[in-house]
């Protein structure tokens, strides 16, 4: 595909040294990092006149495969959009003269794309930013690593935090922690999380884009340096039945004029508690922004620590919205139901939203705070839990309209795809139940 030249002047961004390839791309509706390798020669004209790719990136599910959509189609010829770099190209550490690049990507008319999901967070930014506030967050995304051929964990048994199954992962979790850290995305820690083979790594809180950015390095990166070590890393949310999904929990906090404004001498104050409030209202109607499968919502049932309902409580971590407080820089407020294999912008978009909403509405929680087993509580508000309540929901939401723009209906689209193609199938535990007995 050839390139069209941009009437607007761009960066042209060094290169490390010794770079002979770029690695270069964007997170699509799935969060998975499409793009292109470039050679160093070509670097120069990819930053002024950008790299041309099918824009089928932002309606195309996460087999790759592609459907007719207002956006792209054969209506439109499956038209190019362009992508740019977001910041200068880092080395690679474990890729010789190979850099890596995050971008951004514009239409043909050189204008921000519509359904690229980074654009939907960006405007939920811009809008704190404008009621005077910075957002910053924290992720954590749990995920297995498991043999390549067999598809199971190569280890047995269940060693939650234990040290000993930290130091027997260290050759793959080492390298996940050190080369992350060396191409910019700050690694805290990382442990064995509550299955065998499930392990969690956690990444540094920073401002909410760029938090979501590194979230699509992190995933895809990881897979690449797991991939080197003998070990496929996987993201999906409920890879076995009878153990613990994967979840994405975020960590929230605004900041104005340099202090923490959830933060009342070490304690969550009532615009925390607002901001709370409003993501708890619209928790179970943005629930296909946070778990976009029908396989996500095998994890939300009781016991095993995803929420069922939006209860909300003090270092609680039955309930779907925990306030963790300490140190005026450490008070912030923890949401739990996010999947590990969901789009980090809509995520973030959706519950920053909501946030916001609460704040200017003046809205309080709802019910009390929860000290015991919130899956218990009868006066909590349900979530979904099976994806045709979720899409149900989003079909309906004006606010999931106002948020995600044209891209609700391409997600709605695949999550209608993704159900029916599960609800076709005849499983292996179908067949091992009724085969022989009926």
């Amino acid at each position: 595909m050839s390139n069209q030249a941009s009437n607007h002047s761009k960066p042209i961004f060094d290169l490390p040294p010794g770079t002979h390839t770029v690695s270069f791309g964007f997170g699509d509706m799935n969060g998975i990092m499409r793009g292109k390798r470039i050679p160093a020669a070509h670097w120069p004209s990819a930053c002024e006149n950008g790299i041309a790719i099918i824009g089928a990136m932002f309606a195309m599910d996460m087999t790759c495969d592609i459907w007719e959509t207002p956006f792209c189609g054969f209506d439109n010829g499956y038209p190019d959009i362009h992508m740019f770099p977001l910041a200068a190209p880092v080395a690679c550490p474990w890729e010789e003269g190979v850099a890596i690049c995050l971008a951004y990507t514009e239409g043909m008319d050189h204008k921000p794309v519509p359904v690229d999901p980074r654009n939907v967070l960006k405007r939920q930014v811009e809008r704190a930013k404008a009621m005077g506030f910075d957002v910053l967050v924290g992720t954590e995304l749990e995920f297995y690593l498991v043999d390549p051929e067999t598809k199971l964990p190569k280890v047995k048994d269940n060693q939650v935090y234990g040290i000993n199954r930290s130091a027997e992962l260290e050759h793959v979790l080492g390298p996940i922690r050190n080369h992350l850290t060396a191409i910019g995305i700050p690694i805290e820690q990382s442990n064995p999380e509550y299955a065998a083979g499930q392990v969690e790594v956690n990444i540094r809180y920073d401002e909410a884009l760029i938090g979501a950015d590194r979230v699509i390095l992190f995933r895809n990166m990881i897979k690449d340096i797991a991939r080197r070590a003998g070990y496929l890393a996987t993201f999906m949310a409920k890879p076995f039945i009878d153990q613990s999904g994967s979840g994405f929990h975020t960590h929230y906090s605004l900041w104005k004029d340099g202090k923490n404004a959830f933060a009342n001498d070490g304690t969550i104050n009532k615009l925390g508690l607002s901001f709370l409030a409003g993501m708890q209202a619209r928790m179970a109607e943005m629930s296909l922004a946070v778990s976009t499968t029908p396989n996500a919502y095998r994890r939300r049932v009781p016991g095993l620590f995803c929420p069922i309902n939006t209860a909300w409580g003090f270092d609680n971590r039955t309930v779907a919205l925990r306030i963790i407080e300490g140190k005026d820089s450490a008070v912030r407020i923890e949401k739990r139901d996010g999947a590990a294999d969901c789009n980090p912008y809509y995520l973030l978009a959706c519950e920053l939203a909501a946030g916001l909403d609460g704040i200017e509405q003046h809205m309080s929680p709802k019910g009390e705070p929860t000290t015991g087993d919130a899956s218990k509580r009868t006066d909590a508000d349900p979530v979904p839990t099976t994806i045709d309540k979720a899409i149900e929901l989003a079909k309906a939401s004006a606010f999931m309209e106002r948020v995600m723009g044209d891209g609700l209906a391409i997600l709605v689209q695949q999550a209608e795809r993704e159900r029916d193609f599960v609800h076709r199938q005849v499983t292996p535990v179908e067949r091992d139940r009724y085969m022989g007995n009926l």
